[in-house]
């Protein structure tokens, strides 16, 4: 059985897919880029501010499957500039406490719309 999860207090998505899927009690929740959730524009900033609103977006629809961030079991994080790795380390902080879920970082070429950086989270829910 598998349940799509939504919110508007996250961006709506912008192609063919869901927000997120629960399957089980696994969540798998889409890549999310620094749109702001109300004006569906990219946030304003450095890097850090995108990816504090990026984690905002996770955080999002991590409540509306019922959890939190710290369900999450599984992080993939994309940046246009692996230079900026210790930033996202700052703004993860910001969003997760030990135990950390695993994570992998990668550069890639280009995001949608210009982004800087995009996460994904698999989340794993409470019985």
């Amino acid at each position: 059985m598998r349940r799509i999860i939504s919110t508007d207090q996250a961006p709506a998505a912008i192609g063919t897919y869901s927000q997120a899927v629960q399957a089980g009690n696994t969540v798998y929740i889409s890549g999310q880029i620094p749109l702001d959730p109300v004006t569906g524009a990219m946030v304003e900033g450095d890097f850090e501010a995108q990816a504090r609103q990026v984690f905002s977006n996770l955080s999002a629809v991590a409540e509306a499957a019922g959890a939190t961030l710290q369900a999450a079991v599984k992080l993939t994080i994309f940046l246009t500039d692996l230079g900026e790795f210790a930033a996202v380390n700052r703004v993860m902080s910001e969003f997760f406490s030990e135990p950390y879920p695993a994570r992998a970082a990668v550069e890639v070429s280009a995001l949608p719309k210009g982004a800087q950086v995009e996460a994904d989270a698999i989340l794993v829910l409470e019985d």
